[in-house]
């Protein structure tokens, strides 16, 4: 595998489970990103770049990281982002797998599997964090938790592009832990 192709699945890959974190601001960051030609972008996913999506995410992900701070709101929230995350992390991904190593066909579903698999085990392990905050502290502790997704999603959508092998095996460590405490606690 080349080096250009790594890198390219291992933004998708750290980009998607940021969307676990905050759906928009990954969206916002790789709309950004392809605007200021950091990356080239897909043919069939130009329009990421442009200006319109660009705003459309940014108000989005300010008004996410706002609605996250009601507390039980953001309770109600995780029940829409964990199918908001899916989706966003499948188009992430797609958006830097290169057409010209895939087929569409193959770049979709490796796109759904990586990308929307990663993204929506951050959000179950996010939402499951949430509500246990919920309960031993009435909603009270939400705000922090809140506080250490933005950071996360913020954080890991900047370093996505800047080391984004590195972010991506973290991601990956991330999501394997969350699978495990999701398995210790269903299945035991």
């Amino acid at each position: 595998m080349d080096t250009h192709l790594l890198t390219s699945v291992a933004m998708g890959i750290a980009l998607s489970a940021c969307c676990g974190f905050r759906v928009f601001i990954p969206m916002a960051g790789a709309s950004l990103a392809a605007y200021l030609h950091w990356y080239n972008v897909p043919t069939d996913m130009q329009w990421i770049g442009t200006l319109p999506a660009i705003i459309c995410f940014a108000v989005a992900a300010v008004l996410e990281i706002a609605a996250y701070y009601i507390p039980f709101v953001d309770n109600l929230l995780d029940t829409i982002a964990t199918p908001l995350a899916i989706g966003a992390g499948t188009v992430l991904a797609a958006s830097f797998l290169p057409v010209s190593e895939f087929d569409p066909m193959l770049k979709w579903i490796l796109a759904i599997i990586a990308g929307g698999g990663a993204a929506g085990t951050v959000q179950a392990g996010t939402g499951l964090l949430r509500l246990a905050s919920s309960k031993t502290t009435a909603g009270m502790g939400n705000g922090i938790v809140a506080t250490g997704e933005n950071a996360a999603a913020i954080g890991g959508t900047a370093l996505s592009f800047v080391i984004p092998i590195t972010i991506a095996i973290v991601m990956v460590l991330v999501i394997g832990w969350v699978l495990m405490k999701i398995g210790r606690r269903f299945f035991t």
